[in-house]
């Protein structure tokens, strides 16, 4: 019975190491099976400002001091700009409020970083103004815009109106049968179109742009809706690919480097414990940059110090198991006595050390911005993961280990 419990387990150890190696190789290099591909996990991490490099701009609310609607505006500023931002295809853009009247919006690996940024803070107030300059309708009563071509690829801007937009929208027409209605954009007469005939499906179109790119901007601003309140820009900068290139090629060193003598320690120091510590870091990485995609998370500088930080937690939990074991191991327990007894020993102190470690990225996510928030995500992300790697993974993989009869303590680091 022990042989063939010998070598399930064998077994089960072979398929664990050989689907992480697997794993690994995916991970690193990607697959590609006819026509399908797996993309490696690098390429789908998000990159943050400071390593993909990009535009950072801090814009100023027009807020009268003592406005109890100050953070509603500041809030529905957001809304709309995240908005311009998702149409002009940025969703890796984060915008966030800084104090009372302010907006960070950092939009890493943008080529056009001026247009954008002035698109951002347009007020984009459209409106339809009849002969007796009576407002028809608003930019509230548009429900989709989309840039188009007409007859001689001439560019314009396809617009369909909510319900009660083309209701109002097809009694002006017939109103106004014959005679110019304005479209009107921040006070800026775009189009002055004469009525041919009654609008009733609510469709039209908006024509006065040169090229498709003006109708796409005049498309992003109408969908996206108006400012609630005025911004203007503070403060403006663009960060150079190279720099934060440079910065990831050092942090990637810097995490190799350090990997590689952890690994070293804790393979030298504590033997068969040490090497499944190893193959957990490796799992708890690949898990890591997982989640990390899958959730869109940003990477960033702070955000790689977060990971980098978790690790060491995970390490430092491998540790405090298996110097408890060791303990029980002198005491003259059984190997697998001494496991369960290590385990369950320093169960409380891992517990304890992550959740106030947990409970710190909470005040920082929530206190914080932007670099300070990045840090927070990754590391509460990365003492999740140590925990399960260290007192799941690595619990799980000693005990197939001992189910080879392993049993020369030497091996164990004792």
């Amino acid at each position: 019975m022990k042989n063939k419990s010998g070598f399930k387990s064998g077994l089960k150890l072979f398929l664990i190491i050989a689907c992480i190696t697997v794993l690994c190789y995916i991970a690193l290099n990607g697959l590609e099976i006819g026509i399908y591909r797996i993309a490696p996990l690098g390429e789908k991490v998000q990159q943050g400002l400071d390593l993909k490099g990009g535009l950072y701009v801090v814009y100023e609310a027009n807020i009268a001091p003592g406005d109890a609607d100050a953070n509603s505006k500041i809030e529905g500023a957001i809304r709309v700009m995240r908005n311009r931002l998702d149409k002009s295809n940025q969703h890796e853009a984060t915008i966030a409020p800084q104090g009372t009247n302010r907006i960070v919006v950092e939009i890493p690996g943008v080529d056009n970083p001026r247009e954008l940024a002035g698109i951002l803070m347009e007020p984009a107030v459209l409106e339809f103004i009849g002969p007796e300059d009576d407002v028809i309708i608003t930019g509230q009563d548009v429900k989709s815009a989309k840039p188009g071509y007409i007859t001689g690829q001439k560019p314009v801007v396809q617009f369909e109106l909510t319900s009660e937009g083309a209701k109002k929208f097809a009694e002006a027409t017939e109103k106004y049968l014959g005679k110019v209605i304005e479209i009107v954009l921040d006070d800026n007469t775009i189009s002055a179109p004469t009525v041919q005939a009654v609008i009733s499906d609510g469709k039209g179109i908006i024509e006065g742009m040169s090229n498709i790119e003006e109708a796409q901007r005049l498309a992003t601003l109408i969908e996206s809706g108006a400012l609630p309140v005025e911004l203007k820009q503070v403060e403006v900068r663009t960060i150079g690919a190279t720099l934060g290139a440079n910065a990831l090629e050092r942090g990637i060193l810097a995490g190799v480097v350090g990997l590689s003598l952890v690994f070293l320690f804790m393979l030298v120091y504590y033997r068969l414990p040490g090497l499944v510590a190893d193959l957990a870091l490796v799992v708890y990485g690949l898990l890591v940059m997982l989640i990390t995609v899958l959730a869109r998370i940003t990477i960033t500088l702070p955000g790689i110090a977060g990971i980098v930080l978790s690790i060491g937690m995970a390490v430092d939990a491998n540790v405090i198991i298996f110097e408890r074991i060791k303990e029980e191991l002198r005491a003259g327990k059984t190997m697998r006595a001494a496991l369960d007894s290590g385990f369950s020993k320093a169960f409380s102190a891992i517990l304890d050390s992550n959740v106030t470690t947990l409970i710190a990225g909470v005040v920082l996510l929530y206190f914080g911005t932007g670099p300070i928030q990045g840090f927070a995500k990754t590391l509460m992300l990365g003492v999740v993961v140590s925990m399960f790697t260290a007192i799941v993974f690595t619990r799980y993989v000693l005990r197939l280990i001992i189910d080879l009869n392993i049993q020369n303590k030497k091996l164990y680091g004792v």
